[in-house]
């Protein structure tokens, strides 16, 4: 298959605050370059997982998956209060005090708080994301050939994060809605202008760069979700990358390697993860090759969710969305552990380990840890099944 999955739900502003009316919520680094593997501790998902208090909402899954608790609302609530606190006078957020990727971390940080149905302009909130999502539209337009940041890792969350907040709150009449459709179009022709021949990509906006599994799964979510958004992405775009996954699937272990050569020394857990979910994005969904990578995880936990491995937030925000993309089985097995590990790694003052330095600095981990834990919400479209 070729075709991305188009069953996107796009909720209305009006729904999800009846969403919100109705429930009650207790509540520095750049993206990696090549991976480390790390194969530790039991071999097997225990069958009875453990549970650090009652739930705090109804889950939004289905089929016994299981429920968000109190100690993670909690956990959300006391990131989302750091981010906050930590955000810039300008409304962006980024690794170290100078401004170092802020494209990046800005754009995770609007997906952190759209991952619990808090958007720009509505809720308490709201004046903060919307001076957030301002800088990144601003962002935008400096970028007349539609390039934001200075990767493609920068390059690919910004169009994912303008993506949502399109399909989810835009009004037809507002002049944001222009903004992102024009920035969110132009930035989808620099990724499919800059796919190699191999069908990936690399971190500059060229065919000519290379490619790897890390860009690659990053730049093409974002073309999933433009996709399913209405944004139209050439079938071809589809066709390659998916060949560009197979080859960089190790024959032995059905993990994924960060350069395709095929071989298990190659292997990533990040990569095998994001692959993982990239290929379910692009209807690979009951594949050989997304099976394979399924038990390539599944066999290496809960060594690879209690113990840290190469990229360990990089990978496990991409581990879960393929768990949820392979259906309440995997789901139910694999959400509990990864919650309760996030809750234990969270500091005292709501952030979550990382290289961030400097004044009003965020890493990368604190923000994708709330999109983690936040699963059971299912409000953001790209992370539905």
């Amino acid at each position: 298959m070729t075709a991305i999955d188009n069953n996107r739900l796009l909720p209305t502003v009006a729904v999800i605050m009846a969403c919100l009316l109705a429930a009650t919520f207790v509540l520095a680094a750049q993206p990696p370059g090549a991976p480390e593997l790390t194969d530790k501790g039991s071999r097997d998902l225990s069958e009875t997982q453990p549970d650090d208090g009652p739930p705090a909402t109804e889950s939004a899954s289905t089929g016994g998956a299981p429920e968000l608790t109190v100690k993670a609302s909690q956990a959300i609530d006391k990131g989302l209060k750091f981010l906050l606190a930590n955000q810039r006078a300008d409304g962006s957020w980024a690794s170290k005090e100078d401004g170092y990727r802020a494209v990046a971390i800005t754009s995770l940080a609007l997906m952190a708080f759209m991952s619990r149905a808090e958007f720009p302009g509505y809720g308490p909130n709201g004046d903060a994301l919307n001076r957030a999502k301002d800088w990144l539209l601003a962002r935008a337009k400096e970028a007349p050939d539609g390039y934001m940041g200075d990767t493609m890792y920068e390059h690919g969350l910004a169009i994912l994060a303008l993506t949502e907040m399109w399909g989810m709150t835009r009004d037809p009449k507002g002049d944001d809605a222009d903004a992102m459709q024009k920035a969110i179009k132009a930035g989808v022709e620099v990724i499919v202008r800059s796919q190699s021949e191999g069908g990936g990509w690399r971190y500059q906006p060229t065919p000519n760069a290379g490619h790897d599994t890390s860009v690659t799964v990053m730049v093409f979510i974002a073309l999933a979700s433009a996709r399913q958004a209405g944004v139209v992405v050439p079938n071809v775009t589809i066709t390659k990358v998916i060949k560009y996954f197979e080859s960089a699937t190790s024959q032995k272990t059905g993990g994924f390697n960060y350069i395709p050569t095929g071989t298990a020394e190659s292997d990533s857990i990040a990569c095998t993860g994001g692959g993982a979910y990239a290929a379910q994005l692009a209807g690979e969904r009951d594949s050989e090759m997304v099976k394979s990578a399924l038990r390539f995880l599944t066999e290496r936990a809960p060594g690879i969710i209690n113990n840290n491995f190469g990229h360990y937030y990089y990978g496990h925000y991409y581990a879960i969305q393929a768990m949820v993309q392979a259906g309440d089985k995997h789901y139910a097995k694999w959400y509990p552990l990864i919650r309760d590990a996030l809750i234990r790694k969270q500091n005292a003052k709501g952030d979550w380990p990382g290289k961030a330095s400097g004044a009003k600095a965020v890493g990368y981990e604190t923000p994708v840890a709330i999109i983690i834990l936040a699963t059971p919400h299912r409000y953001i479209p790209i992370y539905q099944r």
